[in-house]
């Protein structure tokens, strides 16, 4: 009487329709994890790049490693 209460359990189709299931999930947690990145990490490192090489004199960076003595070749004057 006991085993005509209980539901039979889904044997067929199991892994499929549970892996539907977590293949979406992991869609959209990696679109969700590339969005941040890129709005966390890449964008800002874009506008410091951008900020740094706007008002960048090489020249000016050369004379003043020049003049620390960084460079063997270039002897500070």
């Amino acid at each position: 009487m006991s085993s005509a209460l209980l539901p039979k359990p889904q044997m067929r189709r199991l892994l499929a329709r549970r892996m539907k299931f977590h293949l979406f999930g992991a869609f959209f947690v990696s679109i969700g994890c590339a969005a941040l990145y890129k709005f966390g990490v890449a964008e800002p490192r874009k506008r410091a790049y951008a900020e740094f090489y706007k008002n960048y004199d090489p020249m000016k960076d050369f004379e003043a490693m020049k003049a620390a003595g960084v460079f063997e070749s270039a002897p500070p004057k």
